[in-house]
Formats: C-alpha cells, structure tokens, sequence
C-alpha cells in the first residue's frame, strides 16, 4: 500500500512540474510557383515565402510563481524552395527570453521592430515579397523589419482592447572592418550604428481597429538617422474589412530623403473556407529629391482553407512606376518607368 501510494506521489509531482511549464515546437512551410515580370524580363521559378515565411520555432513558458513566468522565443527561417536555412544567423527571425508578468513583459534579445510588428504581425497589413510595404522597401517591411540587441518592454492590460510597447536597442553591432581578430572585424567602440528607439500602440474594439508605430535609429556613425512612422484604421462591415494605412520612412533615400506609402485594404470573407483581399496603394518619395519616383501597386490576394492548417492560395501583384520609379514585386531588380508584376500559386501549412 505504501509502495502505491509513494508511486502516486511521485507521478503528482511530475504532472505538477510538467504544468509549470511549457515548451512548444511550431512553424510555417510555404512554397509556390511564380512567374515575376519586371521589364522585359520574366522568371519562373518556385519560390518560398509568398503567402508566409517558412519557419521552424520554439517558444517556452516556466511558472516562477506570484503570477511571475519566464518565457523565450526562438525562431529560425527555411527556404522551402531549397531547404536552405539563413546563413548569416541561426535564429534570424526571434530570438528573445524574458519575464512577464502583472508588470507586463520584458524581452531581451532580437525581435520585431516597433514598426515591424505592426506591419508584419497586426494581421491587417503584409510583409511578404508580393505586398507593398515589402515592395516599396519601406523600412517596417524591410531594413528594420526586426532588431537586435533590443529591450522590449510590452505593458500591461491597462484598457480593454488596448496593447502597447516601447523599445530600445543598444546597437546593432557595427564592425570595424580596418580593426580584426583572427580575421574577423570587431566592433568599433563608441559606434552608435543601429542603436534605436521606438514605440507602438494598437486599440481594437468591436469592429474598429487602429494602430501606430515610430522608430528612430542611428543610420551612421557620421549622426546620419533614419525615422519611420506607421499608422492604420480598420473597421469590420461584416461584409467585408477596411483598413486604410499611411506609412513614412525617411533616411534611406539620403539624409534629407523620404518615401511615403499609403492605400486602402479591403478583405472579403466570400465563405466560412474562402478569403478575398484586395489592396491598392501609393509609393511616392519626396518631390524636392526626385520627381516623377512615384508608384501604384495594386494587389489581389485569394485563402481557400482546406483544413485549420493548410490552405491553397493564389496572389497577383501589379506595380505601375513613373519615369523615376524601378521598384518591382518579388525582390526582383526593376526597371525604370516600366511595369512589373507577378502572379503565385501556392500552399502553406502550419504546424
């Protein structure tokens, strides 16, 4: 009897532990085939990422007591099109561990920007190569997608439907490529490159949905920055979703040198399995730098759910560049004043 009942004791233990904490493996595999034109040009070929970006991932919580919990992130890209991973590092995408809590969240390590989340991760907007604020290079959607080195604090609950966080990062590790060890450049002390600040806010009640974000960074050493701005509102009409965004980043077309996005969203649910988006937007750059830069880029975008997991998709992206223009779908090189589109057929799934 005695031996049961140490038996039982032991196995209580163990479950108590076991839902102490959690560890989860997850992840997105995506591929499609494409014919991108930019030009003259066309490529077909099958591609990776078009609908979501390919993935693997850990994510993990302990139960520290006092409503206290560790939590981590770790999350890597594959190219499904050639089963190759990122080179440059391991966990590209996240890669985090903090503590949250009544307090909120605090999270150390690389993640998304300010502005990144919201234009990768609001579900609203798109960062995928067949959406414009990849398209458009704009610095959510592409230089400053994600960060390094960064303290991200997100705050607690304060009003329903409101979530916000600020963010700071110490630098992104610039390299002083004059200045080696073993051949290998070392950072150069005193070097502000990357170091940022930044800020988001998103309120959704019923059907209304809002959203901004800012960031600012150190583009150079020479005191050079590059600033973004991101702001959206949607409303839910049943019959379908609007959501209208207005974007700026400024600094990477020179010191004194912006681009601004702006467009309208709608996302139509034609069945409980079937999704239609449609998106038409403008990437015009400061005047005063270059005249007729500008751009249209009109989207269609349809879901068909096979299953919780898996869907079939079909994406069809058209940029309309003025003389000045060469910004193409697709990561292909563009052309300027000339057309480009693209047209992908795909599958992804979650696990």
């Amino acid at each position: 009897m005695n031996k049961k009942l140490f038996a039982l004791a032991i196995v209580s233990v163990a479950s108590a532990a076991s839902a102490q904490s959690s560890l989860n493996l997850y992840g997105v595999v995506d591929a499609s085939v494409e014919s991108v034109k930019a030009g003259n040009d066309t490529v077909t070929r099958v591609s990776s990422d078009n609908l979501a970006s390919s993935r693997f991932g850990l994510k993990g919580t302990e139960d520290l007591g006092g409503g206290l919990k560790a939590v981590f992130v770790l999350e890597s890209a594959v190219s499904t099109d050639t089963g190759a991973a990122d080179t440059s590092r391991f966990f590209g995408r996240q890669a985090w561990v903090g503590l949250s809590g009544s307090f909120g969240e605090l999270r150390l390590g690389r993640t998304d920007s300010s502005i990144g989340a919201l234009a990768g991760n609001s579900g609203l907007l798109g960062a995928q190569a067949y959406d414009d604020f990849k398209i458009a290079k704009t610095h959510a959607g592409d230089k400053y997608r994600r960060v390094d080195n960064s303290i991200t604090y997100v705050l607690p609950k304060l009003v329903d439907g409101l979530s916000a966080q600020v963010q700071y990062s110490t630098t992104a590790g610039a390299k002083d490529v004059a200045t080696t060890v073993n051949g290998v450049g070392v950072e150069k002390a005193g070097d502000k490159t990357g170091r940022l600040y930044g800020l988001n806010a998103q309120y959704a009640a019923g059907a209304f949905g809002a959203g901004l974000g800012y960031l600012v960074a150190e583009a150079n050493d020479a005191g050079a920055k590059d600033k973004a701005a991101l702001a959206y509102v949607s409303y839910d009409f049943t019959a379908a979703k609007v959501t209208g965004y207005y974007n700026r980043s400024a600094g990477h077309l020179g010191l004194n040198g912006a681009r601004y996005l702006y467009g309208v969203r709608f996302d139509v649910p034609l069945a409980s399995a079937f999704a239609l988006q449609a998106s038409v937007s403008r990437a015009s750059e400061w005047k005063y730098i270059r005249d007729n830069a500008d751009a249209t880029i009109v989207s269609l975008k349809g879901v068909y759910n096979l299953s919780k997991r898996t869907s079939v998709y079909a994406l069809a992206t058209t940029v309309s560049n003025d003389d000045a223009s060469a910004i193409a779908v697709g990561g292909v090189a563009g052309v300027a004043g000339e057309r480009s589109s693209g047209l992908a057929v795909g599958v992804s799934h979650k696990f």
